[in-house]
């Protein structure tokens, strides 16, 4: 029999032991391993310039530019190596004289299979930009029947769906005006794309994402002066909003946008140079003011013990912040290249910087800051990295990083692949939008997973553990040009809140004339899901659907762990307190048997 107290021993052992797994499972790891060789093999040469679902298996792909004339499409495989180069795109598609700068995924003629566009230099220039388009088919690219747009565009082009129809289109400067370019049916039709004249900047950073939040993606553009906003109103772009670069920055990098502070809006981020060569920098946070913009510093301090970091200047790739919600806290962080400004060193690497709390006076105004790992281990074993950006490896919702850095002598880059092991009970939910053309009656029976599809937006509200209402917003695919390396969905981070989402909401452009903002809600999302959304038919926002696929996290593991690992605990205290109890007994009947025989005599 078990007595009372050998209960309350039983329970504060149960309660020690669940206490106990229950801190390990909150324990946060933020180290990383290099997964290179499990990913490439010996192929990991060249430049990552896209991510993609060529083949529709609902796998990320990833597009390798080499020796400037060629082009490898990395299909992911459930075995190692884990991307394999199936799709090559060899030098004799092009013509000789011409030198792949970019890669751009998408559908562009509308059968919901993968066509890949490519801009081009001529050799010898690079004030002029080209542009090739190779058809997809049956999980191949047709290389003899390409499309070679009949424009030359200042810079590399943004790929947006200007007229809302749900098919990418080609917008970029062309002698000094803008032009937007259409490829339906395969036949190009290129016309004057906005009411003014604008003179972009080259390097450009133009962006198609949301800048009101009414669910519908609007244009951002970088000029010579400064920067415009283009609201879609009414699926046509009216200019609303014009400011400049901060007065002190010499050296303006590529502007990225982001929902810096988890208040639903995007934010508008730029790094820059304070001097000419770029031995001081820092990145700003812009806020609409009431005559123009206010730039808010998130950081400025790059002095790592006695020595000085800043941006990198190079005339091949601009410098910018990649994005991604690397500890999956609600706030995205970013990856960035650094080079030591001391004089006598060359050092050059990628760097984590944390979206944290601001903790000084200058950041007050966005509440929020960027902190720089400056001893993470593994990203400073690449030396030389030219490049850093995030990609979920595992399709685990988890980000993880791909580098590519430079090796003297030698005229490719190396790619490295480093696995985040973040480990924390922290929660996701990953969104991807198609293009709605079809459902399950797309052309030749293909699935409509493959298509990059730029401009759709997300925003999610939940309640995090303390009861404070919290969300978080993203577009998907809003830049193109010059490396922007942006993934085909969107990774939300939840925090360490495990509520289900109150509200998912889904918008996407709409066409010219269009009133009505097509955006649809869904409600109690579960946690680490990875969400499919078919806007299909794209004008009727109720009948849109959405595929769930649950993503089991370690927690999961931990908790499970946990619950055994306590029952198989208090089994052993019952056996124990029972086999005392056994002995006591007998005890108890020997003496007994004793007394008797006594008490016969």
């Amino acid at each position: 029999m078990v007595t009372e107290a050998n209960s309350k021993m039983l329970l504060s052992w149960a309660w020690f032991l669940t206490l106990l797994l229950s801190f390990v499972g909150q324990h946060v790891t933020f180290a990383l391993q290099d997964v290179t060789s499990d990913l490439f093999g010996p192929e990991n040469y060249g430049t990552v310039a896209a991510f993609g679902d060529f083949n529709s298996d609902k796998q990320t792909d990833i597009f390798i530019i080499r020796k400037h004339s060629e082009l490898l499409i990395f299909l992911a495989d459930l075995k190692a190596p884990y991307f394999k180069p199936k799709v090559h795109l060899t030098k004799e598609a092009f013509p000789s004289d011409f030198r792949i700068t970019s890669v751009v995924p998408g559908d562009y003629d509308g059968d919901s299979q993968m066509d890949v566009l490519l801009t081009c230099y001529p050799k010898g220039s690079t004030s002029e930009t080209v542009v090739f388009i190779f058809w997809g088919h049956n999980q191949t690219l047709d290389q003899s029947h390409r499309v070679d747009l009949n424009r030359t565009f200042n810079d590399q082009p943004l790929v947006m769906d200007f007229n809302g129809d749900m098919i990418p289109d080609i917008f970029g400067s062309v002698g000094g005006s803008s032009e937007v370019c259409y490829l339906r049916s395969r036949q190009q039709k290129c016309e004057t794309a906005l009411s003014l004249e604008v003179k972009m900047r080259v390097p450009h950073s133009n962006a198609f994402i949301d800048l009101n939040k009414d669910f519908t993606a609007d244009l951002f553009l970088t000029t010579a002066d400064g920067y415009e906003t283009w609201i879609n109103k009414d699926g046509n772009f009216t200019q609303a909003l014009s400011g400049k670069a901060p007065e002190n920055a010499k050296k303006v990098g590529q502007s990225a946008f982001v929902d810096f502070d988890g208040d639903g809006s995007q934010d508008h981020l730029l790094p820059v140079c304070m001097d000419i060569v770029c031995n001081r920098s820092a990145i700003y946070l812009a806020k609409p003011g009431e005559t123009e913009l206010q730039w808010v510093p998130l950081l400025t301090d790059f002095r790592r013990k006695d020595s000085v970091w800043g941006f990198v200047l190079s005339p091949d790739i601009p410098f910018t912040l990649h994005l991604g919600d690397y500890n999956l806290d609600g706030f995205p962080d970013a990856l960035v290249i650094l080079r030591n400004t001391s004089a006598s060193s060359t050092q050059q690497q990628a760097f984590l910087l944390e979206n944290v709390a601001c903790n000084n006076v200058s950041c007050q105004a966005a509440g929020r800051m960027f902190r720089v790992h400056w001893e993470q281990s593994d990203l400073s074993a690449i030396p030389r990295a030219v490049v850093a950006t995030f990609f979920d490896i595992y399709e685990d919702g988890i980000l993880d990083m791909i580098v590519l850095s430079k090796v003297e002598g030698k005229e490719e880059h190396v790619i490295h692949a480093l696995k985040n092991n973040f480990e924390a009970d922290a929660y996701f939910v990953k969104v991807i939008v198609l293009s709605g053309l079809c459902s399950n009656d797309c052309p030749e029976n293909v699935k409509p997973f493959g298509v990059n599809q730029p401009g759709p937006y997300v925003m999610y509200t939940s309640v995090d553990s303390n009861g404070y209402l919290k969300n978080a917003s993203a577009g998907q695919l809003s830049q193109s040009a010059h490396f922007a390396l942006q993934l085909p969905y969107t990774v939300l981070g939840l925090g360490r809140s495990a509520n289900f989402l109150d509200h998912l909401f889904v918008g996407i452009p709409r066409p010219p004339g269009g009133k009505d903002v097509r955006k649809q809600e869904w409600t109690a999302i579960i946690p680490n899901s990875q969400l499919i959304v078919i806007p299909y038919p794209q004008n009727d926002p109720r009948s849109w659907s959405a595929k769930l696929y649950l993503t089991p996290s370690n927690i999961v593991l931990l908790t499970a762990i946990a619950l055994i690992g306590v029952c198989v605990f208090i089994l052993v205290i019952i056996g124990i307190l029972h086999w005392q109890e056994k002995k006591a007994d007998d005890r108890e009947k020997r003496q007994e048997a004793h007394r008797f025989h006594f008490d016969a005599m």
